[in-house]
């Protein structure tokens, strides 16, 4: 899935949107982000939900609040209503012919608060017609021990939908919460490529992607395309002007570079004795 952004909130969204070919994509599916319905009013007649159903997306990605803290204090508005206008967004999207993800935002802190609120969210998204749930870090503050406890919990009461996940990296636990969300039974991995995001970004999805495949022995990638990790990592670096991070797991230029000489000599006899995984696995050089 590439989610192409939030074709509400700007013109160059949304021109994004209205001028894409999605014939042109192979296996990937293209999809538009919104937010769910305002509290009190209908789905049909809210802009930033109707203008999805012009749009040749075929997925439709809706975030709504899973926290009652933020129902109440942000939204302003009842658990109830909260939960009504999920349904309402989720429903009519899913009328509209679009497959829809369901983002469920500060998922694990209002879990914390009140799982059985947190939960009765996602069956409200899932009963409308939502054919993945998506747990948010919204604040990137949850550990993996605790991550993965409460996604494994989640999935046992959701069998028949999809369960994907969505990190923050603002306690270094971004890629490593993801995999512990995988391990306890989650599908979907959202992620950016090189973790750019606000604050302290986002899962980075060439580390994950990595990890998945070479340490967990899951098919992501055929060996091909996971080749060209460390082109499309430092490609997206160039595009973003940004210089990329020699230290960068797996792709970076340091990566599997060895200096030292205990290092060096071991590499010489045998690579495996410094090296956790080939380096062309992933498109990358061994430097010396």
């Amino acid at each position: 899935y590439i989610e192409g952004g939030f074709p509400a909130s700007n013109p160059k969204d949304l021109e994004f949107f209205e001028g894409f070919d999605a014939s042109e994509l192979g296996h990937a599916r293209l999809v538009a982000f919104t937010r769910a319905r305002r509290p009190g009013g209908h789905a049909g007649d809210d802009p930033a939900v109707t203008c999805l159903t012009r749009l040749p997306a075929p997925v439709a990605c809706i975030v709504a609040k899973s926290w009652r803290l933020h129902v109440e204090k942000v939204l302003r508005t009842t658990p109830e209503e909260n939960l009504e206008s999920v349904r309402d967004t989720v429903a009519y999207l899913a009328r509209a012919g679009k497959e829809v993800i369901f983002d469920a935002e500060h998922y694990f802190d209002g879990f914390r608060d009140d799982p059985k609120y947190s939960l009765s969210v996602l069956r409200a998204a899932a009963g409308a017609g939502a054919t993945t749930l998506v747990l948010c870090d919204t604040n990137g503050g949850t550990l993996p021990t605790e991550l993965k406890a409460i996604v494994g919990r989640t999935v046992r009461e959701f069998p028949d939908v999809s369960v994907g996940i969505h990190t923050h990296n603002d306690a270094g636990c971004g890629v490593a919460n993801a995999l512990a969300a995988v391990e306890a039974g989650a599908v979907h991995v959202q992620g950016t490529i090189n973790g750019v995001g606000e604050r302290c970004g986002n899962c980075d999805l060439v580390t994950t992607i990595a990890n998945l495949q070479l340490k967990m022995g899951l098919k992501v990638l055929d060996e091909e395309r996971l080749k060209r990790l460390t082109e499309t990592s430092n490609y997206v670096a160039e595009l973003m002007n940004l210089t990329p991070d020699t230290h960068r797991p797996y792709v970076g230029r340091s990566a599997f570079a060895h200096k030292g000489g205990l290092h060096v000599d071991g590499i010489s006899k045998d690579p495996r004795t410094y090296e956790h995984v080939p380096p062309e696995r992933v498109g990358n050089l061994r430097r010396t």
